[in-house]
C-alpha cells in the first residue's frame, strides 16, 4: 500500500502535466493545422457534423473546428499577458513591502481596497470608463490578481528578511532592488511558483468571462469564449459549436489549477524531507566546562573558579 500511493501520485502528476501541455499546444499551434480560415463560410449555419466538418458549422456557416483551432491563442495570450503584468508589479511591490517597513502600510492600504472590490466590477468600471477592448481585459485581470500576489510575495519576503545576509545587506545601505534580485527572489521562488498555477487558472476564467460578455474581443475574431457567446442561440440545433470551446476552456482551467496544486504539494513534500543534521557532540571537561572540538584530548581549561 505504501509503495502504491507514490506510483499513483506520480501517474496523476504526469497525466495532469500531459493534459495541460497538450491543451496549450493545441491552442498555440492550432492555426497551423486549421483546414479553413476562421471567417470562411463553408456551409449553412448550424449544420451538424459531417465528413470534412467533424464539428459542424457555427451561426455564420464557418467551420467550427477551424475556428476552434484559431481561437485558443487569444485566450492563452491575453491570460499570459495579464499574469505577467500582475506578477511583475506584484513581486516588486511585495518585496518592497517586506523589506521596507515604511512602505509596508503605504502599499497594503490600496491592496486592501482592491481586495474588497469584486474583479468583474473592476472590469465593468474600466470598460465603462475607457471602452471595450483587449487592453481593458488585460488591465482588469492584472488588477484582480495584484492584491493576492502582493500578499503572497510579502509574506515570503518577511521570512527571508530576518536572515543574516539580508540584514547585513540592509545595514550596509544597499539598494532594495539589488537585495531583491540577489538575495530575496531566489529564496521566494518556491511559494511564488506554487501560487502561479492557480492564479493563472483564475486569470483564464476572467479573460474568458470578459470575452463572453463582449467586453474584450469582438466578432468576427476567433476566440473560444466568444464562440460560446455567438453560438448559444443554436445550442439545440448544433451543440458542438458551444460545447467544444466550453470544454476546452474548462479543461485548460482545471489542468492548470491542478498543476499548481501539484507543484505546491511537491514543494511541501520537499520541505518536509529536509532534515537538520546534528553537529558533533561538544565534549565536556571533567570540571564541567564546555570546550570546543579537541581530538587530541588536550585539556583546554585546567581550572574553573567556582567562587
Amino acid at each position: 500500500m505504501t509503495t502504491r500511493l507514490p506510483r499513483i501520485r506520480r501517474r496523476t502528476e504526469v497525466a495532469v502535466a500531459g493534459a495541460a501541455v497538450g491543451i496549450l499546444v493545441f491552442a498555440l499551434a492550432g492555426p497551423w493545422f486549421a483546414p479553413h480560415t476562421p471567417t470562411e463560410v463553408v456551409g449553412l449555419p448550424f449544420t451538424p457534423p459531417r465528413p470534412g466538418h467533424p464539428l459542424g458549422t457555427d451561426y455564420l456557416g464557418s467551420d467550427v473546428l477551424s475556428r476552434l483551432l484559431h481561437g485558443g491563442r487569444t485566450v492563452v495570450a491575453l491570460s499570459a499577458a495579464a499574469t505577467v503584468v500582475a506578477y511583475l508589479a506584484g513581486t516588486a511591490a511585495g518585496i518592497l513591502a517586506g523589506l521596507r517597513r515604511r512602505a509596508d502600510s503605504v502599499i497594503l492600504r490600496p491592496v486592501d481596497v482592491l481586495l474588497a472590490i469584486p474583479p468583474f466590477l473592476v472590469l465593468a468600471v474600466l470598460a465603462t470608463a475607457t471602452g471595450r477592448g483587449t487592453l481593458v481585459v488585460v488591465t482588469a485581470s492584472a488588477l484582480a490578481n495584484l492584491p493576492g500576489i502582493i500578499r503572497v510575495v510579502r509574506a515570503a519576503t518577511l521570512q527571508v528578511a530576518v536572515r543574516g545576509y539580508v540584514e547585513v545587506a540592509l545595514a550596509r545601505g544597499e539598494s532594495w532592488p539589488r537585495i531583491a534580485v540577489r538575495d530575496v527572489l531566489p529564496n521566494i521562488a518556491a511559494p511564488v511558483l506554487a501560487d502561479l498555477g492557480s492564479r493563472t487558472a483564475g486569470t483564464i476564467a476572467m479573460v474568458a468571462g470578459a470575452n463572453f460578455l463582449g467586453l474584450g474581443l469582438q466578432p468576427p475574431a476567433a476566440d473560444w469564449a466568444l464562440m460560446v457567446a455567438e453560438n448559444r442561440t443554436g445550442l439545440v440545433l448544433q451543440p458542438w459549436a458551444v460545447l467544444a470551446p466550453a470544454v476546452l476552456i474548462a479543461a485548460l482551467t482545471v489542468t492548470l489549477n491542478l498543476g499548481g496544486d501539484e507543484i505546491a504539494a511537491r514543494l511541501r513534500r520537499r520541505v518536509r524531507a529536509v532534515t537538520v543534521t546534528p553537529g558533533p557532540a561538544v565534549p565536556l571537561h571533567p570540571t564541567g566546562a564546555a570546550i570546543g572540538p579537541n581530538p587530541g584530548r588536550v585539556p583546554v581549561v585546567d581550572e574553573v573558579n567556582q567562587s
